[in-house]
């Protein structure tokens, strides 16, 4: 009897743990934002969804590619231009190894539309308008919008966003979101709505700090925004931010508080040439 007791108690974990894994697995909508170790911790309450306030690094970067796959799939083209992809990959994981959040694999792509206009998505992922990169004078111009994206993954800004509108539009149940809701508010914010005042400018700041470790020229952050405000038509995501005046009077705030010496990406010829 004693034996059998024993028994039972060792088969009765194992069979829950099995119990969970075969839920897991017949339900292929969350089955990848999880991991074994949430499984044997969590049980059943982990599985029922993704949960945005409580993910990790690595589930944050695999829903970031699930969106990925979704935008480049249906919603923007990506220039295969492997030259100019390295280029850019370059300059962003430059910065990204001198930010607040290096801890996380960070995917930099070029979108081939003539708009100037760079987003990120979570889990690490920027993208750059090949409009941006011809609009800009240099390279240090560059890392100042791609800073500022790395910003916006720093703080965690989409998630955010994600959360108050799966909230606004009823989605969020208690055992939270399915996968393929998760990854359609992720597209949703990515490319229609913009960020919030308070976060544009946090991003603004970590982004100015994190050219400054990289060693690029800070002041090229004002350079680029003031350009792009003088211009014939300024860029519709400038539209969609605070002020464009009152961020460029904020940075030069941020510059004179703290300045850095880097003097990186100021020649003009060079980032020419590396975009050919």
């Amino acid at each position: 009897m004693i034996t059998n007791l024993l028994r039972r108690r060792w088969l009765y974990p194992v069979l829950s743990i099995v119990m969970v894994v075969g839920i897991a697995f017949g339900q292929p909508l969350v089955a990848q934002a999880i991991s074994w170790g949430d499984l044997i911790r969590g049980g059943i309450q982990v599985i029922q969804g993704i949960q945005l306030s409580r993910l990790n690094d690595a589930q944050e970067t695999d829903l970031g590619r699930q969106i990925n796959s979704e935008l480049t799939s249906s919603q923007v083209r990506i220039v295969r231009d492997r030259a100019l992809t390295d280029y850019v990959n370059e300059i962003g994981q430059r910065l990204a190894a001198n930010s607040t959040r290096p801890n996380i694999r960070y995917t930099f792509q070029v979108v081939d539309q003539n708009s100037i206009n760079a987003f990120a998505t979570v889990g690490g992922f920027v993208y750059v308008h090949r409009g941006l990169l011809n609009a800009a004078d240099n390279e240090a111009q560059v890392a100042s919008v791609i800073g500022h994206e790395i910003g916006h993954i720093a703080g965690k800004h989409a998630l955010k966003q994600m959360r108050q509108t799966a909230v606004q539009q009823g989605l969020l149940a208690a055992g939270g979101l399915d996968r393929s809701t998760a990854v359609n508010l992720g597209v949703q914010v990515a490319l229609r709505l913009p960020n919030s005042r308070r976060d544009e400018y946090e991003a603004d700041q970590l982004g100015l700090q994190t050219m400054g470790r990289a060693g690029y020229a800070q002041s090229e952050a004002v350079a680029f925004m003031r350009k792009l405000l003088n211009s014939a038509s300024p860029p519709t995501f400038l539209a969609n931010h605070p002020a464009t005046s009152d961020r460029i009077t904020r940075l030069q705030q941020l510059i004179a508080q703290n300045p850095t010496p880097g003097r990186a990406g100021l020649d003009p010829a060079s980032y020419r040439a590396r975009l050919r």
